[in-house]
């Protein structure tokens, strides 16, 4: 987490707070002594991180369904993230799609969990991306030319 990101964050979410911006201020009245990055950074760079494996394909987020900051962050700490998937079920509305229940446990270099996250995503079923053109749509699909590997020479 580097201070520059952490401080871009602030100014584009308008969060302006010195806890977050104002070295003297957290120095001087805080418990930390140093700035701690503001926790709306810390959620969206978590759930980012879970995209991959766990949202990356879903129709929509449905709901957070809790988010807890557990310990600060701060300048120069790394995080790591780790997303299980607690339940799963079929939409009641819709039978091309479910709904997947994860919770998200982001902590630090030392190992100090810093924020967790429940949400509920829905999920595409097989018969959903069928009906779409498959898993990712409007896609392009490449034309080899005699530069594309494993072309014969001409």
């Amino acid at each position: 987490m580097t201070e520059y990101d952490d401080h871009l964050f602030c100014l584009l979410t308008m969060n302006h707070h010195p806890l977050h911006l104002d070295v003297n201020y957290a120095e001087e009245t805080t418990q930390f002594g140093k700035n701690v990055v503001v926790g709306n950074y810390v959620y969206s760079i978590l759930l980012g991180m879970s995209v991959a494996d766990i949202s990356g394909k879903a129709i929509a987020n449905l709901e957070v369904e809790s988010l807890r900051h557990v310990a600060p962050t701060f300048h120069g700490d790394t995080l790591y993230g780790e997303t299980t998937v607690l339940d799963k079920w079929e939409s009641t509305s819709k039978d091309d799609r479910g709904v997947v229940h994860v919770e998200t446990i982001g902590y630090n270099q030392d190992g100090t969990i810093v924020c967790t996250f429940r949400r509920l995503v829905m999920v595409p079923k097989q018969s959903y991306l069928a009906a779409r053109g498959g898993e990712q749509p409007g896609r392009p699909v490449p034309r080899p030319d005699r530069n594309w590997p494993g072309s014969a020479p001409r």
